[in-house]
């Protein structure tokens, strides 16, 4: 076996183009002794991984050299075993949803998510902030009305006791809200039959995910956005790329900065939902704007 240092420049040399524009993050304290495991998280460490991330990197390293019998420094771990994910049928898992979202419209508030359901948008979330706890409910249930009689799925954003009250489809959950729930909350969520969607935004949020099974799980920001302040810098399509192959046994959507011109990238990753905010609401004409995006979506996943 080569010296740490030697696998760690192997780890850099081959993946450094895949990864381009992230600094250097400085290197957890390591867990183990194994020159795999030393050389990848500081290799990954390297190559612009947060330290939780670059953590969940170097295990899933170290668990593939011990399941193989060699270390390959040109082949990035994508394997789902090696990162601990459930195997499949999954032991704990919520209701499914359709593979492919398809276009996600993301929307402030009831009236919205009607005119976007309307406008054949197949996905759509209400994202209504507010802390008056009899605003959220009207909202939450007047957006399941807004989409009656049409085909649009509707994810509610945080609020998912009102949307079991209200009889939406599904609701999304941020990575923070998934670990405030408790044992009894998340039974009583699963129990319910709503889908459930999580926001992740690298290796170790996907981990911590998997372990609820949601419905479908959110990777991003992919680029920058202005919409709120993010705890993590845009991770980008190479990063996209290798978080899909690694989650692909879930519906998977994009989100974050995503435009137009972009969808043909970033569905190439293997996502099959790109989430958009502005694109929609932003638009001179937000029908226009969506029946475009969705033409979009059709010619690069045919």
């Amino acid at each position: 076996m080569r010296d740490i240092a030697a696998l760690r420049r192997a780890i850099v040399q081959h993946h450094a183009a895949a990864f381009p524009g992230f600094p250097p993050q400085p290197a957890p304290a390591p867990a183990s002794t194994e020159p795999v495991y030393q050389a990848a998280l500081q290799a990954c460490s390297d190559l612009g991984f947060v330290a939780h991330d670059a953590e969940c990197l170097a295990r899933a390293w170290q668990a593939r050299a011990l399941r193989t019998g060699h270390f390959a420094p040109e082949q990035w771990p994508h394997e789902p075993q090696d990162f601990g994910l459930q195997t499949l049928p999954r032991a704990h898992g919520f209701a499914a949803c359709p593979q492919d979202l398809g276009l996600y419209a993301v929307l402030p508030d009831a009236q919205w998510v009607g005119r976007m359901a309307r406008a054949g948008v197949p996905t759509v979330q209400l994202r209504f902030k507010s802390d008056d706890p009899s605003a959220v409910a009207r909202e939450v249930a007047a957006a399941v009305q807004a989409v009656q009689g049409t085909p649009a799925l509707l994810f509610i954003n945080d609020h998912w006791r009102q949307a079991i009250a209200a009889g939406a489809y599904g609701v999304h959950l941020g990575q923070e809200d998934l670990d405030a729930l408790l044992p009894a909350e998340l039974h009583a969520l699963r129990a319910s039959g709503l889908r459930l969607g999580v926001s992740t935004h690298g290796y170790a949020e996907m981990v911590r995910a998997d372990a609820v099974g949601p419905s479908y799980i959110a990777m991003g920001a992919v680029f920058p956005t202005t919409l709120k302040k993010m705890a993590t810098v845009p991770q980008g399509v190479g990063r996209l790329s290798v978080y899909a192959r690694l989650m692909r046994s879930y519906p998977l959507v994009a989100i974050g900065g995503i435009g137009a011109e972009q969808f043909a990238e970033v569905l190439a990753t293997g996502v099959g939902s790109i989430a958009v905010v502005r694109a929609l609401v932003n638009a001179p004409d937000p029908e226009a704007a969506a029946r475009t995006l969705m033409a979009h979506m059709e010619q690069n996943t045919d």
